[in-house]
């Protein structure tokens, strides 16, 4: 009997110490996750950070040309044959409601892309040609034209194999890219999402919203250039 109470007594400690264990790494994961948006500070003017309901950082501020930028993370975990995928999703807004249709394309589309903005258009329409898959969709405003206008520059855009989703639109351009990709042993035999990473780099924001901004001047008559600079 003497040897049950100790066995028990065991397994309790055990528990204890796992559950001690996990919430410690719970909390040190979390306060890595505020972090991984750091660099993105020193690129924007009037930059400032809150915490989503995950809490990935969500980092808002203005470029060069007074727009202003949102940058939010996105960690991918619902297709398990690849591994997960962090997206830095740019938004970057305009100061005047736009003349132009909204369309996008979505890049290796499966159907279980949740942050998809290219999945919430109605009209189906022709891709350009590529060698990947990739699914374009709009609003049904765009004219042949306009429609022609965007299919040349995703063939440009996607031929970055780290662009994921590009969407315009009337009040905003959208930008979904590459920041990491999760950890092979994590994911294989714990079945968790780890990014090896402590901060994504300023090189990688700065790509982002340079191709957001480039992509949000095709239906301009003005020849602005996008240069990303603090203001």
């Amino acid at each position: 009997m003497t040897i049950t109470y100790l066995l028990f007594a065991f397994a309790l400690l055990a528990v204890a110490w796992f559950m001690r264990s996990a919430m410690r790494g719970h909390r040190e994961a979390m306060q890595q996750r505020g972090c991984l948006l750091d660099e993105a500070y020193g690129l924007l003017s009037e930059s400032g950070i809150s915490m989503a309901a995950d809490e990935f950082p969500i980092v808002t501020g203005r470029i060069g040309d007074g727009r202003r930028v949102r940058l939010e993370l996105i960690a991918d975990t619902m297709v398990t044959r690849r591994l997960p995928q962090l997206w830095l999703k740019v938004t970057l807004f305009e100061g005047v409601l736009r003349d132009c249709p909204s369309l996008g394309a979505l890049a290796r589309p499966t159907g279980s892309e949740y942050y998809s903005l290219v999945h919430s258009f109605a009209e189906w329409m022709r891709p350009p040609e590529m060698d990947m898959s990739l699914l374009m969709r709009g609003d049904g405003r765009a004219t042949a034209e306009q429609a022609a206008i965007a299919g040349r520059h995703f063939q440009r855009l996607f031929a970055d194999q780290r662009v994921k989703e590009a969407v315009i639109t009337a009040k905003a351009t959208r930008l979904v890219y590459q920041a990491s990709q999760g950890e092979r042993a994590a994911h294989i035999f714990l079945r968790q999402a780890r990014f090896s990473l402590e901060t994504v780099p300023a090189a990688t924001i700065t790509q982002a919203i340079v191709l957001a901004a480039g992509l949000s001047t095709i239906y301009s008559e003005a020849d602005r250039s996008p240069v990303l600079q603090v203001a």
